[in-house]
């Protein structure tokens, strides 16, 4: 049953639905958002189990795409162009395969339709080992959480997770048991029985591994019509390192299709 997405609109226009990845919320593609907004209606999508919306066991691809169909379906737009990065970028894919006549246009921000190794396995220990914890201030939950994961700019993005319960302790705004028990479905391929032949990019990051050379057949066998760009000097966080470029780059392609 699809649950109902919290979201956050702005602009006027076409619309155009930008979707997060794993651990994010809609306004990790505020930026994103805010250069668009001048032509477009922008929808910015807290996907289950994330951001504020609802919290729910079943974590997978179809699910997460009737999701948002159902959010277009309650505001009335028939069609709409979807921007999803990393996790999100799969979601996309899935909707685009599974109501092909539903979306004008698809850009995947680093990621490819393929299954990927279990690459977050400290990060889910990291996170539990601060849920079992009373925290009162947010360098307490880095501390513990720098314990498994090394890299500082992760360690920021996912402590954007962390909110204050009634009780004035920090907890995780995720639904971070739903998400680990899905983990499996969240790193498989996003499937479909015809390909999607509408426009489709692919946005990569330089210096990120989520796309490579090896991917090619399995994206143009669902994406046929597809091409690639690659942002230079950037890894996954393609739209945070390289703002500017990143917008002119899916703007462009909005304003073609």
């Amino acid at each position: 049953m699809p649950v109902k997405l919290f979201a956050k609109t702005s602009g006027a226009g076409k619309p155009v639905i930008l979707i997060h990845g794993l651990f994010g919320a809609g306004d990790n593609l505020a930026v994103v958002a805010r250069a668009l907004a001048s032509y477009y209606c922008v929808h910015l999508l807290d996907l289950r189990n994330h951001g504020v919306s609802p919290h729910v066991d079943t974590m997978d691809y179809p699910s997460m795409a009737a999701d948002v169909l159902a959010y277009m379906d309650d505001n009335g737009f028939e069609k709409a162009a979807l921007l999803g990065h990393s996790m999100g970028g799969k979601v996309a894919m899935q909707l685009a395969l599974d109501a092909p006549e539903r979306v004008t246009g698809l850009i995947v921000a680093d990621i490819a339709p393929v299954e990927y190794p279990a690459w977050h396995d400290n990060v889910f220990i990291g996170m539990f080992a601060v849920a079992e914890q009373t925290i009162h201030q947010r360098r307490e939950a880095d501390q513990i959480l720098a314990k498994y994961v090394a890299e500082s700019g992760v360690r920021q993005f996912l402590l954007r997770n962390l909110v204050r319960n009634t009780e004035g302790r920090y907890v995780w705004r995720v639904n971070l048991s739903a998400i680990h028990d899905s983990y499996q479905n969240i790193r498989i391929a996003p499937a479909g029985d015809m390909p999607y032949g509408g426009p489709v990019l692919f946005v990569k990051g330089e210096h990120s591994d989520y796309i490579d050379c090896t991917h090619q057949k399995q994206v143009l066998s669902l994406f046929p019509a597809s091409q690639l760009k690659v942002i230079g000097g950037a890894g996954q966080w393609l739209h945070a390192a390289k703002p500017q470029l990143f917008n002119r780059v899916v703007s462009g392609f909005l304003h073609k299709n």
